[in-house]
């Protein structure tokens, strides 16, 4: 099952991006024998403002995919919990899974609406880099404890 993150907006030269590929790339390695991955990280740039316009941006690279919405007003879930889930959906049969982090604005009540699942990071408020960050992290996470790595200790 290919895993990929899509996020609005391009991050520039920084730690966050780094962590970001870090993770992606760990992810990928890691769940290349329990047919997870690769993981890819698409940044996609809206031509107007808005969420609206965020949508039409995001809707090509989420074409025949599983959507989790990251949203704030989804569920939280713990790391097994969100490993389960990949399990679940790998084991139905998906064969690409979309996270999508909206703009600054949040996304589109259509894309919302459409989405078979809302994920969120609790209830704080994190930036948009590092929401990238944490998305893709436990990512990994969750192929680490699919594969029974020491990574993650409950």
């Amino acid at each position: 099952m290919r895993i990929v993150i899509v996020a609005i907006g391009r991050l520039a030269k920084s730690p966050e991006t780094d962590l970001v590929k870090t993770y992606v790339e760990r992810a990928t390695n890691a769940g290349r024998g329990l047919s997870l991955g690769p993981v890819d990280l698409v940044e996609v740039e809206s031509r107007k403002p808005g969420k609206a316009a965020e949508a039409e941006a995001l809707k090509p690279h989420l074409e025949g995919a599983h959507v989790i919405a990251c949203d704030e007003h989804g569920t939280a879930r713990a790391s097994r919990a969100f490993a389960a889930e990949l399990e679940r959906l790998r084991d139905q049969g998906v064969r690409k899974l979309a996270f999508v982090i909206g703009g600054a604005d949040g996304l589109d009540p259509g894309l919302l609406a459409a989405a078979q699942g809302k994920l969120a990071f609790g209830p704080q408020t994190w930036p948009h880099a590092l929401a990238r960050v944490l998305l893709a992290e436990q990512v990994y996470r969750a192929v680490s404890i699919l594969g029974g790595s020491p990574y993650h200790r409950d």
